[in-house]
């Protein structure tokens, strides 16, 4: 670890420093750059160009305070990555507002990525829409928890039990204000709590941390339009 970080802020001022470390984290983004993108990715494809770019932008802006070296890069290109798919999509007029990236029909699970990005996109992009500046306001809250609006495409649930126990998890912590503070405070879920209290499969909580995050913020803030898509989580029963 402390090899690690000495390399890193070598690599700020030492072009040689950072060709080693680019050389030892080439699998991890070309790996992360396939994640995002939801298909392989190699050296010759412009997502890599992309996420290395982030790489050396994480490399620059790294310091102590913001924890794992190897997490903070992640995000960075996971943010790039995020916005160079966004600005290859091409919007469809007859394309219909969905709300596909909180939701998907059960048993109907949807990984085109781009699709769900143009989508979310189409509908940021109207003018004088409120539900354009509730996303804008969404992100920048999800970005504290270290995951962006875009990232909710992946860890959607769809199966409709899927779905309950999840709603099952959000309602907990809504209806604990104790809970939700520690919540917004540490910036983590509290699974051992909710799995004891709600008897809920830590395997989805884990899995579907980010939605159970998102919706909490969203049905506990001021995003009325953003939580109609997320109606069906109230009226889930206990």
């Amino acid at each position: 670890m402390r090899e690690l970080v000495s390399l890193v802020m070598s690599a700020k001022s030492n072009q040689q420093a950072l060709e080693k470390l680019v050389g030892q984290n080439e699998t991890a983004i070309l790996r992360c750059a396939s994640k995002i993108t939801h298909r392989y990715i190699t050296k010759s494809d412009d997502e890599w160009s992309v996420a290395l770019l982030a790489f050396t932008e994480a490399v620059e802006s790294y310091d102590l305070n913001r924890g794992s070296f190897h997490k903070f890069a992640e995000l960075v290109m996971k943010r790039r990555l995020i916005d160079y798919i966004r600005s290859q999509v091409k919007f469809s007029p007859e394309l219909n507002v969905d709300p596909v990236v909180f939701d998907t029909e059960p048993e109907k699970e949807d990984e085109n990525l781009s699709i769900k990005l143009a989508v979310a996109e189409q509908v940021a992009r109207q003018d004088n829409n409120d539900l354009k500046y509730e996303i804008e306001a969404a992100d920048k809250c999800f970005l504290s928890y270290g995951f962006t609006f875009f990232d909710l495409s992946e860890c959607s649930p769809h199966a409709g039990k899927t779905k309950r126990v999840c709603a099952k998890a959000v309602q907990y912590i809504m209806k604990n204000p104790v809970l939700l503070s520690d919540l917004q405070a540490s910036k983590q879920l509290p699974l051992k709590m909710i799995e004891n209290n709600c008897k809920v499969p830590r395997k989805i909580l884990e899995r579907h941390r980010k939605y159970i995050i998102a919706a909490v913020e969203i049905l506990h803030g001021e995003y009325p339009n953003l939580a109609e898509y997320l109606r069906y989580i109230r009226e889930v029963n206990e």
